[in-house]
């Protein structure tokens, strides 16, 4: 194992862990952010907004994430912009999330009833207020469960960030495992680090998701 020791590797790896979670959250607040302002342009009655929207999700849904931190990193430097793998990673990792959220949040929109836009219309509210006062705070009960579960997708596609350069969790394993010879052990480690990050994350979906599910139940009783 050269000359590390079993502490010597967690603790790198463990300092390598606050880098996935710092970019985890960057990702997944900054795809919040540009995924409310894409879902309010898919709801909007203008068609050219909404194929804008329908398009950015299709591209980013339908291509690698490999392809697309490459596309970024070495796309930036085309332009003559000066930049690092972390602000590379953040930017694609957020435009990445912010596809999948707004898909999200637009299905969750969607399983409001047709009756409840009627309803707030006849109100003479605005599209703005309709979504404001009446269809989001629905819709958010709906959305709590499926945007932490994507949390736990988010978390596992910082891995990837590792292909340009920026140490997190895997990036480290790589050079840790080089190393010391010893990659089932740094590799096992890294494997259980990140479901100690993802295992509770699930599980807060999958309790949401039931709490959600009970109060329709209710709802409906009476």
């Amino acid at each position: 194992m050269s000359d590390f020791s079993l502490w010597d590797i967690y603790r790198n790896l463990l300092l390598a862990l606050r880098w996935t979670v710092g970019l985890s959250l960057i990702a997944f607040i900054g795809g919040g952010i540009v995924g409310a302002i894409l879902l309010v342009m898919r709801l909007s009655h203008r068609r050219w907004l909404q194929t804008i929207v329908v398009i950015y999700v299709n591209l980013f849904q339908g291509t690698p994430l490999l392809m697309q931190l490459f596309l970024t990193y070495f796309g930036l430097a085309l332009f003559g912009i000066d930049t690092t793998p972390l602000v590379a990673a953040s930017l694609c990792l957020t435009l990445y999330a912010s596809a999948y959220l707004t898909d999200i949040w637009r299905g969750s929109v969607e399983s409001i009833s047709k009756q409840q836009w009627e309803a707030s219309a006849s109100l003479a509210l605005s599209f703005g207020e309709q979504l404001r006062y009446v269809i989001l705070p629905q819709a958010v009960r709906v959305a709590i469960a499926p945007t932490v579960g994507f949390m736990v997708q988010a978390v596992k596609a910082t891995a990837l960030a590792s292909v340009i350069g920026f140490v997190e969790l895997t990036r480290s394993g790589q050079i840790i495992a080089n190393a010391t010879f010893s990659p089932f052990l740094v590799y096992g480690s890294v494997a259980l680090l990140y479901f100690i990050l993802c295992f509770p994350l699930s599980l807060w979906s999958r309790y949401l998701e039931k709490q959600v599910m009970r109060g329709a139940d209710n709802h409906d009783r009476h």
